[in-house]
């Protein structure tokens, strides 16, 4: 048995005035076809308590309880980059952004979360002439595009309050600003970047700015090997999703071309997928771009991300097991909502289709459009992501 787990970061969303979503709205006919002949509902990635991000979201749905393994975004991001963290480390993620012009920093507007999706090879320049402002007892590390991280070694504590950009775009940053444990030095870091990328005359680029956020300390997973006892992959453009498969003990597969944008190597990812699939019994493959669009209420995007993961993901996908004598299990879901209307991440239940080869389709096949409403007509509602995560490996054998 092989099982794909296709994640579409972001999918899901709350209804236009017409009633319409991107799922609704994307012509998608071979997601539409897994759900019709497979197994559709809503699951709860979100566990009461814990914010609705990417790195929460992602855990679960990858079988993980977030509950009692998170430890913060950034430093599985820093496996990632392959900073080598000691348990008194802590990290922070780094975002180069975009804020407005005032006199006073506080009264700045956070317009880019991510500087204008600003190229790998232009941020990592960028940051290079950033090391020499860092503060004593921080360490800056290069990562993709907007997204880099801090290290800060043999913490005494940590608890600074901090807060993600994406969540204030067109907001002024003065309420949102470091606060708590070690955030003077954080905050002074974030004026002193404004100043000196303000000033470069040779930057190029809409990074006018730093935000950090995303606070953590070294990751503390159980091998998915160990939990569920299958080898396993993880293709992703962003470093939290490969930091999250490395230290689950899974095989981290890096794309060329793969930004983690509308503009990722979509074929690429496929083609490593299918590769994947020969060699390992589970492929986690994580598509970025509809949540990028979510982020930038970018309604045509997120529906063009859909229709791109349908078309040169799930189709190539389906057809190469499809063609295989051996049996497989198939997972399409987000991990959380990024409405478009509120361009960030919410706690609500996702749709989900989980297709079983070898189980007898229904005799009459009704049309299943997959999308939010379907998911919830069903009826059917998981709890958690471990428990999704257990309906994809129910009664499956042991390698």
């Amino acid at each position: 048995m092989k099982y794909l787990v296709i994640l579409g970061d972001g999918m899901s969303d709350y209804p236009d005035e017409n009633g319409q979503t991107p799922l609704t709205q994307a012509v998608k006919p071979t997601i539409d076809g897994l759900c019709a002949s497979g197994v559709s509902g809503l699951c709860q990635t979100i566990p009461e308590g814990l914010p609705p991000g990417s790195d929460v979201a992602n855990l679960a749905v990858m079988g993980y309880d977030p509950r009692g393994c998170y430890t913060g975004r950034s430093p599985l991001e820093a496996v990632s980059i392959g900073v080598n963290l000691d348990e008194n480390d802590v990290t922070y993620r780094l975002n180069l952004v975009t804020l407005s012009d005032a006199p006073r920093f506080g009264d700045k507007v956070m317009l880019d979360y991510s500087a204008g999706e600003i190229p790998t090879e232009k941020s990592s320049k960028i940051v290079e002439k950033l090391q020499k402002i860092v503060p004593d007892g921080l360490k800056l590390y290069a990562g993709v595009s907007y997204r880099h991280c801090l290290l800060r070694k043999n913490a005494a504590s940590h608890g600074a309050v901090l807060t993600p950009p994406h969540d204030i775009s067109g907001k002024k940053i003065a309420e949102y600003l470091p606060e708590g444990v070690f955030a003077d030095i954080l905050l002074g870091f974030m004026k002193a970047a404004n100043a000196f990328l303000s000033a470069d005359p040779d930057n190029g680029t809409r990074a006018n700015a730093v935000w950090i956020w995303g606070e953590g300390t070294k990751p503390r997973l159980k091998k998915f090997s160990d939990l569920y006892g299958k080898t396993g992959a993880v293709i992703s453009a962003v470093d939290l999703i490969k930091g999250i498969g490395i230290s689950a003990g899974l095989k981290s597969i890096d794309v060329a071309g793969a930004t983690g944008t509308l503009n990722t190597n979509f074929e690429g990812k496929a083609a490593a997928a299918v590769d994947a699939l020969k060699k390992y019994d589970y492929v986690y493959l994580h598509i970025e771009a509809p949540d990028e669009c979510g982020h930038q209420g970018d309604r045509p995007g997120k529906i063009r991300a859909v229709e791109l993961i349908d078309k040169k993901i799930v189709k190539p996908l389906r057809a190469f097991l499809k063609a295989r004598a051996e049996p497989y299990r198939i997972l399409i879901t987000p991990d959380h909502a990024t409405p478009l209307a509120l361009r960030t991440h919410t706690r609500d239940p996702v749709p989900f289709v989980l297709f079983d080869s070898s189980s007898a389709p229904p005799l009459k096949l009704s049309p299943a459009p997959y999308s939010e409403f379907t998911a919830k007509a069903s009826g059917l509602l998981v709890a958690s992501g471990e428990e999704l995560a257990a309906m994809l490996f129910e009664n499956s054998e042991q390698v």
